[in-house]
């Protein structure tokens, strides 16, 4: 018999920490239930009402959506029937699964040997469910028995952290943010620890390089000796591969919610994205913090099942959402009159300083950066850092390779502003042309080069190539062949011009990498322009081409000095 006439266990994971399913440790598991889809009604009806689910539910016919539901929740039920049968009390969950024959189901598990075993025998149990003449309670009765012998195996590992943790989340801006959250700790005389998609930190020295944005990241940060906070970017691919690294924070921070990184580990819609980014908001002590975006739609619903106390930030100091948060007791941050201001119920408006006056924000021309400004700043504050401390380490960031590298750094070459950014995605692409219009002179151009990973659906390519192509004057490709992950160069190249035609620009120069990509902006432009590239691949390389050609890089007063020649 093939697989498809089969029953088959597709993916066992263990989830070591909070997760997609619970807030505690996990067994999730993916099971192709082919069989059940392709039933009769009547025929999965009899079949499921032998196994004791309740009648009243209703199959739905062969294949359709309702059909795969059906039995995701009877898949639930046989799993709460196999663990009463072994005297256990289990918590599950069900839900359809990537593929239009796959369901979902995800347990908590305390001891993980015995929990992988339990989950080995939910496969064979949908299976003989099919077969009519044989009796689930004696098949339940033998699995039970078999369940007995099994050694339990080990607890847990997720840490139960000893000092505080603030956790961020985000589609972008996360590593920005964790980066000015530790600086802000820094400025208070914290030992910090922080982990970012760069390497894992102690205070200003790399403990060790590589993506650490998820459940290992946290175990080497809190792991530091005598450190004070830890500052840790949870990525959603992390989250769904093993859980959180620890059973909880005191503050979570989730910058925004966009299109990216989609069809893949099964999320499919920018709404189950967010679900899986909401999770380190339902971690929160409740006496701590969870600094929400107001002005994203997504992030602002969190706050429904978010842990701790509303703390949101906006850049519309008069968003309902902060005037109904301030009349329930929460705290909220926003720009008024040109500065940052803290909001809250007892204390309506407190100034911390000039929007100007904080580098990360280039002047005041970076919206997403004063976005990411207000979230460290909430979090820091959230977690007890004086207030000083966090004027004065907003006031002392700078975006330069040395302290935040590949995010918004500018450099200036032959009269040129040239700004290296990690935008990898739509919205990235669009805070970067905002940050080039924000520099450009008038009468002037900008240039921009960018790529892509090969994972993002065609719609994401399309769209960076229409983004680019209506922010720029001149657009380049880059490509970036060590991150094709399965897809065919040309067909990425195709993808990424269709975009740029359809966004006004005739197809564009493709670069084998982003360094010639460089080169050619730095020939075909002129004094006084500004050049953009989206450094993926070759960040050291780049940063070491303007340095080696006599580019510098540009500190706060002058960023201010070029802003303002461009608003003139």
């Amino acid at each position: 018999m093939g697989e498809a006439q089969r029953v088959t266990l597709v993916e066992l994971r263990v989830l070591d920490g909070p997760n997609l399913y619970f807030t505690r440790p996990a067994i999730k598991l993916t099971l192709g239930v082919s069989p059940w889809l392709a039933l009769s009604e009547e025929r999965a009806r009899l079949l499921t009402g032998r196994a004791g689910f309740p009648a009243l539910n209703h199959p739905g016919v062969t294949r359709s959506e309702q059909r795969h539901r059906y039995i995701a929740r009877f898949a639930v039920h046989l799993t709460r029937a196999l663990a009463d049968a072994t005297g256990t009390r289990l918590a599950v969950r069900g839900r359809p699964g990537p593929e239009p024959d796959q369901v979902v189901v995800a347990f908590p598990w305390r001891r993980q040997a015995a929990a992988e075993a339990f989950a080995r025998e939910l496969a064979p149990l949908l299976e003989l469910s099919l077969d009519a003449r044989r009796s689930i309670k004696r098949s339940l009765s033998e699995m039970a028995r078999g369940l007995d012998g099994v050694d339990p195996g080990p607890a847990p590992t997720v840490i139960d952290p000893s000092v505080p943790v603030i956790s961020v989340t985000g589609t972008n801006g996360k590593t920005t943010t964790v980066r000015l959250v530790a600086h802000l700790a820094r400025s208070a005389g914290k030992s910090v620890a922080y982990t970012t998609t760069d390497g894992v930190y102690r205070d200003e020295a790399l403990v060790e390089a590589g993506d650490y944005s998820g459940f290992g990241g946290a175990a080497k940060a809190l792991a530091q000796p005598d450190i004070e906070l830890a500052v840790l970017e949870t990525a959603r691919g992390g989250i769904l591969l093993r859980g959180i690294g620890t059973s909880s924070n005191d503050v979570a921070v989730v910058t925004n919610v966009t299109a990216d990184h989609l069809d893949q580990h099964g999320i499919r819609t920018l709404d189950q994205l967010a679900e899986v980014k909401a999770i380190i908001t339902r971690i929160t002590r409740p006496d701590g913090w969870d600094v929400l975006n107001a002005d994203d739609a997504l992030v602002l619903g969190m706050r429904r099942q978010a842990a701790g106390h509303p703390w949101l930030f906006s850049l519309d100091p008069d968003h309902p959402a902060l005037r109904t948060t301030l009349a329930e007791g929460g705290w909220a941050m926003s720009v008024l009159d040109g500065a940052l201001v803290v909001m809250s119920s007892r204390r309506q408006v407190h100034r911390l300083l000039p929007v100007e006056d904080v580098p990360v924000t280039l002047a005041g021309i970076s919206r997403h950066n004063i976005s990411n400004a207000m979230a460290a700043a909430a979090a820091a504050l959230g977690v007890g850092i004086p207030e000083g401390a966090v004027i004065d380490g907003l006031r002392t960031f700078v975006l330069d390779p040395e302290r935040n590298p590949g995010r918004a750094n500018v450099f200036e070459l032959d009269g040129r502003t040239v700004v290296i950014d990690y935008a990898h995605n739509e919205d990235g692409i669009r805070g970067l042309v905002e940050i080039c219009q924000g520099l450009r002179p008038p009468g002037r151009r900008i240039f921009l080069t960018f790529g892509s990973a090969g994972d993002r659906t065609n719609a994401i390519l399309h769209r960076l190539g229409y983004t680019a192509a209506r922010g720029a004057d001149r657009v380049a490709i880059a490509e970036l062949h060590r991150y094709l992950r399965g897809r065919d160069p040309q067909d990425l190249v195709r993808r990424l011009q269709a975009g740029i035609v359809d966004g006004g620009r005739r197809e564009s120069p493709v670069f084998a990498n982003e360094v010639e990509a460089l080169e050619w902006m730095v020939r075909e432009s002129g004094p006084n322009d500004v050049l953009a590239i989206t450094a993926l691949a070759q960040r050291p390389e780049i940063f070491a081409y303007l340095r080696d050609r006599g580019g510098s890089s540009t500190g706060p007063e002058r960023i201010r000095a070029l802003v303002k020649r461009a608003r003139q």
